[in-house]
């Protein structure tokens, strides 16, 4: 696999299909990973992006200490690993991502890692004053400071997944345990 940097002005395409995306976070020597199934686009220049982070897990607690976070775009082929990452807290399994077979590799702008295995990777900082308080989560706006996916699926600024194996395609989660995978490409004639 080969990452290619994505230009920042498209990188908010590798998250317009709403894939389920893992977290990335870390402070003072600490790195966590959870699922996320609600995140999305927000802007494009300078891009920015929204992600829901509730207040009682160990991601919440290191992306306030740090203001930063990746979003990984986790494909079909890590469904299981996504799930665990979903459910199994960081403070009550501290090898948490050992156990779900997750690696990581330093990002190139913020501490927080890459999850090594994704399609697509967002590295963001957040914006101050973005929690915005609603119910038990909050929601987070951050901008996009570095970009990059897997060439295998993302190319010249678009997602390519009619052209890779279905282990490649982006999972988006339904609830229960229950994922879709993202489906066929549909070709509409804009010119009229």
């Amino acid at each position: 696999m080969t990452r290619l940097a994505v230009d920042l002005a498209k990188a908010t395409r590798l998250l317009n299909h709403g894939p389920t995306v893992l977290v990335s976070s870390a402070h003072a020597g600490r790195h966590n990973v959870m699922s996320a199934a609600w995140s999305m686009p927000l802007d494009f220049e300078p891009p920015k992006v929204a992600v829901v982070i509730d207040k009682a897990t160990l991601t919440r607690e290191l992306v306030d200490a740090s203001g930063e976070f990746v979003l990984n775009i986790p494909p079909a082929a890590m469904a299981q690993a996504t799930l665990r990452l979903g459910r199994e807290s960081g403070r009550d399994q501290p090898d948490k991502l050992a156990r779900s077979g997750i690696q990581l590799e330093p990002a190139s702008r913020v501490q927080a890692a890459l999850v090594q295995g994704c399609i697509g990777w967002l590295e963001c900082r957040v914006l101050p004053t973005s929690a915005a308080v609603a119910g038990p989560h909050d929601l987070f706006l951050a901008e996009v400071l570095a970009a990059w996916a897997d060439e295998r699926v993302f190319r010249d600024g678009h997602w390519r997944f009619e052209e890779a194996p279905d282990e490649l395609r982006s999972l988006h989660y339904v609830a229960g345990g229950h994922f879709y995978q993202v489906g066929h490409a549909l070709e509409v004639d804009v010119g009229t």
